[in-house]
């Protein structure tokens, strides 16, 4: 039943997916366009991040009392408003707030699906098909920017790619309210080790009936959810957002060291194209890694593979092979990435209360966005203080104790 009705749940994140990544590389050049000089144009693009790490609680808040359906319509609007706004602004502000209210729906987006797997998809395949959704956000980072260059080609104008997102949202809101949904037509899964009568059975035909869904303790909130669970929360929460944060400093590091060693563009844009093409291309061997032999394998080889290839890259700036090198760990930093997909979805489906999800699922995620988001920042006070090879090893040295975190914390099946 789940797969039958695939297109209804990853069609609508594939479509938003899609568009943010068309839209994200151009918006420092609207803020050019505005005006701004180089450190405001990244700090306006940096608002998206901002935005979605503070939109994974009152999402949570709104999928536990809405539903999902009505969570991403709103949010959809809200990115269509927002849409609007980017092509319009007449100044800074503008343009700053809109990107915002772009990173509010894509925590709603990404909030309301996840909430659905952690109650919706069995355990057997819980990884799959969260790595399967982890791997729409990749598809959208990954063919976003060359559908940017083809409208930009088309057109000569950065707005067609904010029409372009517009058109994405229209075709997602749409999916979500007029096609079937899968939040009603898919029974709730008991929790591991419930006791599960005869009519537990997929038989593979759609529910008629009211769907019996665990009933939700009284009072529960994002407060109190985050209070309740706050070892998992500052345990098992810390160490996915270092998962986060090394993910995170990748897209930072790599360019930025190609330019360092006085590599030119289009080699750093083939070097970076090659180690996200090799991300791309593993996001689903992760969860089968995952259904089969447990979370930790997953988690444990590409935070090594993570941190030690920052360690060694930290190393090579100075040496003769410097370019040959560059491209050996950024691939290496591909795989490592690319093994990490659907990680950090998983293990917050796992820890989350199944009978009300959103509300820890909110904590969780503000949790590992605010280590991608910390990242980048940890990376440039470092470079700024000591040197840029000292930033990246520091970046290794988190991602091994990360992944000593994930040995300590990560429960066995």
């Amino acid at each position: 039943m789940l797969w039958r009705l695939a297109p209804m749940i990853y069609g609508p994140t594939v479509l938003f997916a899609l568009g943010e990544g068309a839209l994200l590389p151009l918006l420092p050049v609207f803020a050019s366009q505005l005006g701004a000089d180089v450190p405001t144009a990244a700090l306006v693009a940096s608002a998206l991040v901002v935005g979605q790490l503070c939109g994974n609680l009152p999402a949570g808040w709104a999928v536990a009392r809405i539903g999902e359906r009505a969570a991403m319509a709103i949010g959809g609007g809200v990115a269509m408003a927002a849409v609007v706004g980017v092509v319009f602004a007449p100044n800074l502000a503008v343009l700053a707030l809109s990107v915002f209210a772009i990173g509010l729906s894509a925590a709603a987006f990404g909030l309301a699906r996840h909430a659905f797997m952690t109650t919706r998809v069995p355990l057997s395949f819980r990884a799959r098909a969260l790595s399967l959704l982890g791997g729409t956000f990749r598809l959208g980072m990954f063919v976003g920017p060359f559908l940017a260059a083809a409208l930009l080609a088309v057109f000569d104008d950065p707005r067609a790619t904010a029409w372009f997102f517009g058109i994405c949202l229209v075709a997602a809101v749409t999916l979500v309210l007029t096609g079937q949904d899968p939040e009603r037509l898919v029974p709730a899964t008991p929790p591991p080790g419930a006791a599960s009568g005869a009519t537990d059975a997929d038989t593979g035909e759609p529910v008629t009936g009211p769907v019996q869904v665990p009933r939700r303790e009284p009072g529960t909130g994002v407060i109190r959810t985050m209070w309740r669970h706050r070892r998992v929360l500052s345990r098992l929460g810390v160490a996915a957002a270092s998962l986060s944060a090394v993910r995170s400093a990748r897209q930072v590091v790599l360019p930025v060291w190609g330019v360092s060693i006085g590599l030119d563009a289009q080699t750093i844009a083939l070097v970076v194209g090659i180690s996200g093409a090799i991300d791309f291309a593993l996001f689903y061997a992760s969860g089968q890694v995952m259904d089969r032999f447990g979370r930790l394998w997953a988690a444990l080889p590409a935070m090594l593979l993570m941190g030690v290839g920052f360690l060694a890259l930290s190393v090579t700036h100075d040496g003769d092979q410097a370019a040959m090198w560059f491209g050996v760990f950024a691939a290496v930093l591909g795989v490592g990435n690319g093994l990490s997909s659907g990680i950090l979805l998983t293990l917050g489906a796992d820890a989350a209360p199944q009978s009300d999800p959103a509300a820890f699922l909110g904590s969780w995620r503000t949790l590992t966005d605010a280590g991608g988001a910390v990242a980048p920042l940890l990376v440039s006070a470092t470079a700024a203080v000591f040197s840029f090879p000292v930033a990246t090893g520091v970046m290794g040295v988190i991602g091994l104790l990360g992944a000593a975190a994930f040995v300590r914390w990560v429960p066995r099946p």
